[in-house]
């Protein structure tokens, strides 16, 4: 079964963010990217997922919302 795509809010200038996209990319997951600085409604998305916590990057991996990046893909 293939895995779900890991959708990651950030923006591209923080190193955290840069950081997880890559992990997971070089983990062999396939990641939809998305910039939370270019689209309000994104950023309103991004605050549905972390439940209003504004830290990025927020990270969604199936169920599951992790906010902030620990280096663990």
């Amino acid at each position: 079964m293939p895995q779900e795509k890991v959708v990651i809010f950030g923006k591209p200038s923080c190193p955290f963010t840069r950081a997880a996209r890559q992990a997971f990319a070089d983990a062999g997951r396939d990641v939809r990217f998305i910039d939370v600085k270019a689209n309000p409604l994104d950023l309103d998305d991004m605050l549905r997922h972390s439940g209003g916590d504004r830290r990025i990057p927020v990270i969604v991996d199936g169920g599951t919302v992790s906010i902030g990046w620990g280096g663990k893909a």
